[in-house]
């Protein structure tokens, strides 16, 4: 055997053996062929969420009564309940902010599946990374309800125009009407007072400065 040849032998020999190692070191191999893939390692992150998610709860315990029952467990950082911008009225579920990480995991585990006031909580730890970044805008928001009796109020108060009046004249008419057909056919008789409304604008008030 030439030289030529040992070379070439050794050459075919160093590449089978390095092709078998790394098959050992492969974790997996491609279906449609090829080398093998190693999976990298990850390491084991730390384990720092601090929010917590909190569903069903019932009415009637919000903010100040949330803080108050879950500030047992540890130092309660921020609390949000979902409310609805129109009404304000609770959505039923919101998010819990604490100081220590260790306590967030502690209720979640201790508080799953509780049942307060007819209503079986649902409480998970919201890892970091899916904590929306406006989770927090406007959490320190007091809710106040609102007076639906001054808002309805100011509502009727208001200055209408001929044209509204007339309107709001013909739908108590309309109204009227349907009462006394349907006291008619209770077979009672009963003369309802008539309605009077004005059909004709009023008149502008003339206004004469004083030379």
């Amino acid at each position: 055997m030439g030289a030529k040849a040992k070379k070439a032998l050794k050459k075919k020999l160093s590449k089978a053996v390095v092709s078998s190692h790394k098959k050992e070191a492969a974790d997996f191999l491609p279906l449609e062929g090829g080398p093998g893939h190693k999976i990298t390692e990850q390491k084991p992150t730390e384990d720092t969420a601090k929010v917590v998610y909190i569903g069903r709860i019932p009415h009637g315990f919000y903010e100040k009564e949330m803080e108050g029952f879950f500030g047992q467990f540890g130092a309660i950082k921020r609390v949000r309940i979902a409310r609805n911008k129109k009404t304000g009225n609770s959505k039923h579920y919101g998010f819990i902010e604490f100081q220590d990480h260790g306590v967030a995991k502690v209720v979640a585990q201790t508080m799953h599946n509780y049942l307060l006031f007819e209503h079986v909580l649902q409480v998970h730890i919201v890892p970091p990374e899916h904590v929306h970044p406006k989770l927090w805008r406007g959490f320190n928001y007091r809710y106040k309800p609102l007076d639906w009796v001054q808002i309805e109020r100011k509502r009727h108060n208001k200055e209408r125009t001929f044209e509204e009046h007339n309107k709001l004249v013909e739908k108590i008419i309309k109204r009227d009407e349907k009462r006394r057909r349907r006291i008619e056919a209770a077979g009672i008789d009963y003369e309802c007072p008539e309605i009077v409304g004005s059909t004709e604008p009023t008149p502008k008030k003339i206004r004469f400065d004083s030379e």
